[in-house]
C-alpha cells in the first residue's frame, strides 16, 4: 500500500513532532503542579532524560505516545501500513531503550512513572479517572513500590 504523502511532505509531519514540552506532558504538569508537587522538566543528570523529575520522591515521570512506546492493546499504538520493515526496526528500538531506561533506573532506587498519550486524553475528559490518577500518583509517591504505569 502506498502513502498518501509525498516522502517530502511525510518527513516534515514527522520532523514536527516533538520530542519535549508535548501537551499531554505540559497538561501533567500543570495537574501536579496544582496538586503542590514541584519537579525538574527534562533533567539530563537523570538516565534516560525523564520528562518530569521529582528530586523530592526519587521519581522520574514519563509521558509516552502509545504509539512511539507501542502501548499494549492500545487503540493508538496502530501499524503503519507502509515501510513496515522501517517501524519494526524504530518500534522495536524504542522499546529496547525504554527497557534499559527503566532497569537502570529501578537499579539506581530511582523510582518510575509511565503515564501513557492515551490516559492523559481520558484525564482530559473524564473529572472522576483525572482524579483517581492524580491519587495513584500521590499514593506511588510515599509508597516503597518502584514502578507505576498509569
Amino acid at each position: 500500500m502506498a502513502d498518501i504523502k509525498s516522502r517530502e511532505a511525510r518527513s516534515r509531519n514527522m520532523a514536527a513532532i516533538r520530542n519535549k514540552d508535548t501537551k499531554p506532558e505540559v497538561y501533567l504538569r500543570k495537574l501536579l503542579f496544582s496538586q503542590g508537587y514541584r519537579y525538574r522538566k527534562n533533567v539530563s543528570y537523570v538516565y534516560g532524560h525523564p520528562d518530569i523529575y521529582m528530586a523530592k520522591y526519587q521519581t522520574a515521570l514519563f509521558v509516552n505516545g502509545c504509539f512511539w512506546h507501542r502501548h499494549k492493546d492500545c487503540k493508538y499504538a496502530y501499524k503503519p501500513k507502509t515501510r513496515i520493515e522501517f517501524w519494526q526496526k524504530k518500534f522495536a528500538s524504542n522499546l529496547r531503550r525504554d527497557s534499559d531506561v527503566r532497569n537502570r533506573l529501578l537499579n539506581e532506587n530511582i523510582k518510575c512513572i509511565i503515564v501513557w498519550e492515551c490516559s492523559i486524553k481520558k484525564m482530559q475528559k473524564d473529572e472522576a479517572f483525572k482524579r483517581e490518577c492524580l491519587s495513584s500518583i500521590g499514593a506511588f509517591l510515599k509508597d516503597t513500590s518502584l514502578y507505576i504505569e498509569i
